[in-house]
């Protein structure tokens, strides 16, 4: 079959089907959805998937930039790169021959470009759960040995957030072989595929080895290998004798109980697990200073990504303003 004959339907299937071997289930979930929205633009304009795949252009993306302004202007951008990828995935597959660089500068021209926001979290009330994480929830009455290993977990879990900067995926994805128990350090594979080196606390890696030796009896009897089990695992009837490591949902609801215990039901939604890594960056920043080694801890690709906490770390700011506008003459 002439490749250029194949259909619009099929290459997308199978841009999908690519995807979803080599990113993440969310990521793939974002690529489905970006497709979708490209399906449906096409269909608006009397394009059917079925035809095939040769009668696209790259003048398709001012038409689907135009079909994306109900969007926000992040999921516009995201969208179209989706879409971008597509092409490229059809000019390296030799299914359909583009122009790649007109394909940018289309894109470039056609898109807008996703305002810049400045992370907010309630910095006071993170450090009063973290407080809360290390000197209360461990010594929480608990009516059997898994709710025990519940509150150990929590407290380990919340602390390595905040210390650590680690993503809510990252830190359910730890594994006991991964940590360098002598060094406090990681080797972890983060955002983009990429190999890192995360450093722990010594708050955080007491709290590790706390929770980690009163569940030892437990990995003692698992079925897999030391190295291979998870650092922050289910205690609940589910899981039976395995150790199966807590999933990102868990991860959030951690959060949220906690928070909830200690400020209260109004705060739960004003801090989530990311809220812990803007306090990391922002903490890094205020004691250093240091651009540079504040986006290496963050593993921001860009500095521009990290030189949005300066507008929060900037304390000094805060104190001359007091000064011109809320104090006496």
């Amino acid at each position: 079959m002439d490749q250029k004959s194949i259909s619009i339907e099929s290459t997308i299937e199978n841009f999908l089907e690519n995807i979803s071997l080599s990113r993440s289930s969310n990521t793939e979930r974002t690529y489905r959805n970006a497709m979708k929205a490209f399906s449906e633009m096409l269909t608006e304009k009397g394009i059917e998937l079925s035809q095939p795949v040769s009668i696209l252009s790259e003048k398709i993306f001012s038409d689907y930039a135009k079909y994306l302004k109900a969007y926000s202007p992040s999921t516009e951008s995201l969208y179209i790169n989706v879409a971008k990828n597509y092409f490229e995935f059809l000019a390296a597959e030799e299914i359909q021959n583009f122009n790649l660089f007109q394909t940018k500068l289309l894109i470039k021209n056609r898109t807008r470009k996703p305002g810049i926001r400045l992370p907010q979290f309630p910095q006071h009330d993170i450090e009063a759960v973290i407080d809360y994480a290390i000197n209360s929830i461990p010594s929480l009455p608990a009516q059997n040995p898994s709710d025990h290993l519940i509150n150990l977990r929590d407290s380990a879990f919340l602390v390595t957030l905040a210390d650590t900067g680690l993503r809510i995926h990252e830190a359910c994805n730890l594994r006991r072989g991964t940590i360098d128990w002598f060094s406090n350090k990681a080797i972890i594979i983060g955002k983009g595929n990429k190999e890192a080196i995360i450093r722990f606390s010594d708050r955080s890696i007491d709290l590790l080895k706390t929770y980690l030796n009163e569940r030892s009896t437990l990995d003692g009897v698992s079925w897999a290998t030391l190295a291979s089990l998870p650092i922050f695992s289910r205690h609940d009837k589910g899981c039976g004798d395995k150790i199966l490591p807590i999933s990102t949902k868990t991860g959030r609801q951690i959060v949220e109980q906690r928070v909830e215990e200690c400020l209260g039901k109004e705060a739960v939604g004003t801090i989530t697990p990311h809220s812990f890594r803007h306090y990391f960056v922002t903490n890094v920043l205020k004691k250093t200073g240091n651009m540079k080694l504040a986006q290496e801890f963050a593993r921001h690709s860009s500095v521009t990504v990290t030189q949005r906490y300066t507008h929060l770390s900037d304390e000094d700011l805060d104190r001359k303003y007091d000064k011109i506008f809320n104090q006496d003459d």
